[in-house]
């Protein structure tokens, strides 16, 4: 048995992705999703369940999950956070295969192209992986941005006092627009977009979120998050088989 750990799952396609994956390769298993009140009950969801191998984390818990884990890879404890974990003798060890998911999906869009200035939306889990693989994997430094304004985070008013238009790259971390709230997008001075910039929403559900539309409709490069979800998958399932 593996399965997704999170707040709300009603918007994730995972247990789809994993469910056609083990019918399509012959895998005799299963895929269950596991919405979490909070992250203090993950001990009995463990004893509930001794049939678990392996995990995925999703938002709120990529970061707060840590603390009940026996160890962490190298990539997780550098980044933060952890989206994958695996069963193995008894430990919970955690991973993050976030990093190569976005990696791989943003490879994709670059094509070769240079990344100096990066604005990511949120400070959550997701955002501790797309920074470190900006700058691990890109040479590509990241202004966060978050509701309220912090030691090297900008509140959303006081990015509404600069120019967007000089990021190379925005990346949308939080789950603003995600299904069934399609109707809501970060708060951006999105007429501030403009043709090369490269507009990444981590969200999968819809295809196209507000924040894209509005990205595109200035001519910005809009990236979704299905082939991140894709490359992460199959990355948390070579660890969990390794």
């Amino acid at each position: 048995m593996y399965g997704l750990i999170g707040k709300k799952l009603t918007h994730s396609f995972s247990k789809r992705y994993f469910t056609e994956k083990f019918q399509r390769e012959g895998i005799n298993s299963q895929y269950d999703l596991f919405e979490l009140a909070e992250i203090r009950v993950f001990p009995d969801l463990l004893r509930k369940y001794p049939a678990l191998r392996g995990l995925n984390v999703t938002i709120p818990y990529k970061s707060d999950v840590i603390a009940f884990l026996d160890g962490l890879s190298p990539e997780a404890e550098a980044v933060g956070a952890v989206n994958t974990i695996k069963f193995d003798g008894g430990r919970h060890i955690g991973y993050n295969t976030d990093v190569i998911g976005f990696r791989v999906s943003l490879e994709e869009v670059l094509e070769g192209k240079k990344l100096k200035k990066a604005l990511v939306l949120g400070s959550g889990g997701a955002s501790k992986a797309v920074v470190y693989t900006l700058r691990a994997y890109f040479g590509c430094e990241s202004q966060l941005v978050s509701r309220r304004a912090s030691k090297n985070i900008l509140s959303y008013e006081q990015l509404a006092q600069m120019d967007l238009g000089s990021y190379d790259i925005v990346v949308n971390t939080t789950p603003l627009g995600t299904y069934p709230n399609e109707h809501t997008s970060p708060n951006l001075c999105y007429e501030q977009f403009r043709q090369g910039q490269i507009a990444f929403d981590l969200v999968y559900n819809p295809e196209e979120t507000l924040f894209l539309k509005h990205a595109k409709a200035h001519l910005a490069t809009p990236t979704n998050g299905m082939g991140m979800l894709v490359e992460q998958a199959e990355a948390s399932w070579q660890i969990w088989e390794a």
